[in-house]
């Protein structure tokens, strides 16, 4: 029973990834960490495809041994195919660094999830299910903790620092107004799970395969997971992809595959699992990363897209990174948005980056191949981002190049919203 009286150190109100890594860490710095996670796990959730460099967040969580002995298949590579079915040369990290951690894997999330919630757990982080946080407490402009349903009964839970880790659930941003969608980058994505399809052979069998529609009208991403199992999703505007197509978002996924000669093959013979699942309007961030009292981590800051998986891996340093500034500013006394948001801006210009490789994804007029062909000391830096290695003075310089072959807006952002404060 957690009692209304208790302080916490931080309470962080949900149990996903960046959740999770934000109590583990500031478990591991000896912090009282409250999780409150309003479901139960396992749980379904979208978005199994890590980045290589989660890595280094995945060893100091000590995450790597678990993974390693899981049964999720091992991605060492990313394969586009163009809208009339041209198979790329697979992009392998190990090509570039031979080290153990260009290599990363495809995830069930539900059962990731329940793996990383209970390392928190392991670490020390008190972990309560079933939870359903109404808001986030304040006394003028500072957080001071939580107003939460437990057990039937609701309760004010105090804590010094709030995190919200609730997803596209996004309940501070949303309770704050900060939430800020990003009207360049308007989908929805329809997908589900087929069992025996495709896969390859040797180092390219855990790749993630991004397919565009032969009209460009969007693309499939092709995920291989355990127990052979494929996560296949289209994604496309939602003018297209779900007005005037009924209610029956599994039959509008296999129209879609029936009309891509690339993804119908790989499905060929292989059986749909389950439902199929909707989501859209997925791109957005908010004004701040932190403001008195409070953080935001993971998705309930922003979701870019699915095309890159870049989802848990920003989910991941987001957590890391807001667990040590919260660590540092318990220590100084000084919960301040200027001290809780210190990560901000870096968070920020990696993100952005990524955000400028998403917009030239969907510019039809705009083709990787060309501008690597006339640019070929750029190779490197395109592998590097698709690896995740965006916090850096050196991979954005790509972007100067290719200003000259297609429009790559600065930020979705006006001047005057900042990030960390």
């Amino acid at each position: 029973m957690i009692m209304a009286n208790s302080e916490y150190d931080c309470i962080v109100v949900g149990g996903g990834p960046a959740g999770a890594t934000a109590a583990t860490i500031l478990a591991q710095h000896g912090r009282k960490v409250l999780v409150l996670e309003r479901g139960a796990f396992p749980r379904h959730h979208v978005g199994e495809s890590l980045m290589p460099q989660t890595h280094a967040t995945f060893e100091r969580l000590g995450m790597l041994e678990k993974l390693k002995a899981s049964n999720f298949p091992v991605k060492e590579s990313v394969q586009f195919v163009t809208p009339s079915g041209k198979e790329s040369q697979p992009f392998f990290f190990t090509d570039r660094d031979p080290a153990e951690h260009s290599k990363t894997w495809q995830v069930k999330r539900d059962v990731f999830d329940r793996m990383m919630l209970d390392n928190a757990a392991d670490h020390g982080a008190e972990v309560r299910y079933n939870v359903r946080v109404k808001k986030v407490l304040f006394a003028g402009d500072r957080a001071i903790g939580v107003q939460a349903v437990i057990d039937g009964e609701t309760q004010d839970i105090i804590a010094k620092v709030v995190v919200d880790a609730t997803g596209q659930t996004a309940l501070l941003s949303r309770q704050l107004d900060l939430r800020y969608p990003d009207d360049k980058l308007k989908n929805a994505a329809i997908y589900s799970y087929f069992k025996g399809a495709h896969r390859d052979e040797g180092r390219n069998a855990g790749a993630t395969i991004i397919i565009h529609m032969p009209d460009r009208k969007g693309w499939f991403w092709y995920i291989p997971l355990p127990d052979d199992m494929t996560s296949v999703g289209v994604v496309a505007p939602p003018s297209y992809l779900c007005s005037g197509r009924g209610d029956d978002p599994a039959a509008t996924l296999e129209e879609e595959i029936e009309q891509c000669d690339a993804i119908r093959k790989r499905v060929e013979g292989a059986t749909r699992v389950g439902n199929a699942f909707v989501t859209s309007d997925f791109s957005y961030r908010s004004r701040k990363v932190a403001g008195n009292g409070w953080v935001l981590v993971g998705d309930a800051f922003g979701f870019l897209d699915p095309v890159y998986s870049s989802g848990v891996f920003l989910a991941l340093v987001s957590g890391e990174w807001a667990a040590d500034a919260i660590h540092d500013a318990l220590d100084a006394d000084d919960v301040s948005a200027d001290r809780l948001g210190r990560f901000g801006p870096r968070f920020m210009a990696g993100m952005q980056l990524l955000r400028q490789l998403v917009y030239a994804f969907y510019d039809t007029e705009f083709s990787f191949a060309a501008f690597l062909k006339s640019h070929p000391e750029y190779s490197d830096h395109l592998v590097r981002m698709l690896i995740g290695d965006v916090f850096n003075d050196e991979v954005g310089k790509m972007f100067d190049a290719m200003g000259d072959w297609v429009d790559l807006p600065q930020s979705i952002l006006a001047e005057q919203d900042l990030v960390g404060s």
